[in-house]
């Protein structure tokens, strides 16, 4: 056996049947199918795979196997035939799981998928616990001996601690934590990853990577799109609970946590957890000088004139939901005390961007004369997660010449030109960790509790405030209250176009 052989052996799944909640929804059709397909094309599905949809939507097996499989390649198609069935019914009716284990019984005697299941719960929130419950109550959520049975939760995992509480209830009620997954897809790119390589796989990182080196920490997930279709979602969420809370701290945690013991799943999620926890929350005295919202309003070009939030279909026209949040966080730990990170999402910004970048400490002294300095920033390294995805080093050089000037320079590193492999989608990379049972890139009770701990003061504060939420135009950088954020040490956002 060849080394390529070997490694696609090494990350294929085993028998199984993936059991999809939710099969007629907008995830299922843009994301999981694809993903589903792409892992068959490589050569990740074993022959003995199966695919059930179950929705309430009425369909047939034929249908939903023609929606599975209908633009897809031909050796994906070759593989999947004859193994996709469709579950017709109600969350909340004991008949749907009634017929679902008769399929998976089947399925198991005609495809030979060993008893193994996935169940993904691409539904809304409000699915889950009938679901949960209905899979406990035809006893699918205990695997036979040698098997086992598994379960993929999507976010919103909860709307604040105490519901997330409430659905970790429900979920344990049927399941036990190692079988639960819950998934967030920024923790499947190659890019969110590739901050534990560069970390751990260099030495020449880790020296510099503490409060004697690091200035500050930007991260950055910034949106030009608007809300779109999804105004009455966004409006029950905003952008704390959409993105800071689950994106933004995971990215954040990665980049921060002690080297963890190994790259096992507990190793690096102990890790993960300990960060979180190491974060201060602000008082409510606080709030208003560490965190900031705003709502973008309308803005852009005339020829490209972009609504308000408040104009979206689907947003209250007295909205108060903020579209643009933005924070100050302290790590009470040993490497980062006393290190300020901020971080800030938005949508209708003027870039799509998501990055992490490390600004280091000034020389404590240059010996050459301000003059000769033209136009040098501090160090910096730059982690960019999407787009342009790689690495930017940012340094002082000499500017070629007869005389002694610096200037700013960097070193680049591109994702693109530098591999020839492929780079898989996040959901193609979470579907296959979650069928061979790799929990790394997952996220753990107790990682959510923490998360909601950190964001809820805020949300709280920010509901409880009725003077009217901060504005700005779309396609700005945000409002100006996120300046004077992280300006009041003399420090500005890394904002480009």
């Amino acid at each position: 056996m060849d080394h390529t052989s070997q490694l696609i052996q090494e990350r294929s799944a085993p028998p199984a049947t993936l059991v999809i909640f939710g099969a007629s929804g907008d995830l299922t059709r843009r994301k999981l199918l694809p993903a589903i397909e792409s892992l068959a094309r490589h050569e990740r599905l074993p022959d003995q795979f199966a695919l059930v949809g179950v929705a309430r939507t009425s369909m047939t097996d034929e249908q939903f196997a023609e929606s599975a499989l209908g633009e897809r390649t031909l050796a994906s198609k070759r593989q999947l035939q004859g193994g996709v069935r469709y579950v017709a019914g109600g969350y909340d009716d004991p008949e749907t799981y009634k017929r679902l284990v008769e399929t998976l019984d089947e399925l198991d005697a005609q495809r030979g998928t060993s008893g193994n299941r996935l169940f993904y719960l691409s539904t809304p929130a409000g699915a889950f616990e009938p679901v949960i419950h209905g899979l406990a109550g035809v006893g699918l959520n205990q695997p036979r001996e040698g098997s086992f049975s598994r379960l993929v939760i999507e976010k919103p995992y909860g709307r604040d601690l105490v519901t997330a509480r409430e659905l970790d209830g429900v979920v344990h009620s049927a399941f036990d934590e190692h079988q639960v997954f819950r998934i967030d897809h920024y923790l499947g790119k190659d890019t969110v990853q590739n901050v534990l390589a560069l970390r751990f796989a260099n030495s020449i990182f880790q020296p510099i990577w503490d409060r004697s080196w690091v200035d500050h920490v930007q991260i950055t997930v910034a949106e030009t799109l608007g809300v779109g279709s999804r105004g009455g979602f966004y409006e029950d969420a905003g952008a704390m609970r959409d993105i800071v809370q689950n994106h933004v701290l995971q990215v954040l945690a990665l980049a921060l946590m002690e080297p963890p013991a190994s790259f096992e799943a507990e190793g690096l999620r102990n890790e993960k957890v300990k960060l979180l926890q190491a974060i201060r929350l602000p008082t409510d005295r606080d709030i208003a000088e560490a965190a900031v919202r705003g709502q973008y309003t309308r803005g852009g070009t005339r020829e490209e004139l972009m609504a308000g939030y408040r104009d979206e279909a689907g947003v209250d026209p007295l909205s108060r939901t903020e579209t643009y949040a933005a924070m100050r966080l302290n790590v009470d730990n040993w490497r980062w005390a006393g290190v300020p990170f901020y971080v800030r999402t938005g949508k209708r910004l003027p870039a799509r961007l998501t990055e992490v970048a490390l600004q280091f400490q000034r020389p404590p002294h240059l010996p050459i004369p301000t003059d000769q300095l033209t136009g040098l920033d501090a160090d910096a390294l730059i982690l960019r997660i999407q787009p342009n995805e790689g690495i930017s080093l940012r340094f002082g050089a000499k500017v070629p010449g007869h005389s002694f000037r610096v200037r700013t320079a960097t070193m680049e590193f591109s994702y693109d030109q530098t591999f020839v492999e492929e780079s898989p989608e996040a959901y193609e990379r979470l579907l296959l960790d979650a069928l061979i049972g790799d929990a790394s890139l997952f996220i753990r009770s107790d990682e959510v509790q923490q998360c909601w701990r950190i964001v809820d003061p805020i949300i709280d504060n920010w509901e409880k405030d009725n003077s009217p939420i901060p504005t700005y135009e779309a396609a700005s950088w945000g409002p100006t209250d996120a300046d004077r954020l992280i300006g009041r040490h003399g420090r500005k956002w890394r904002n480009s176009a």
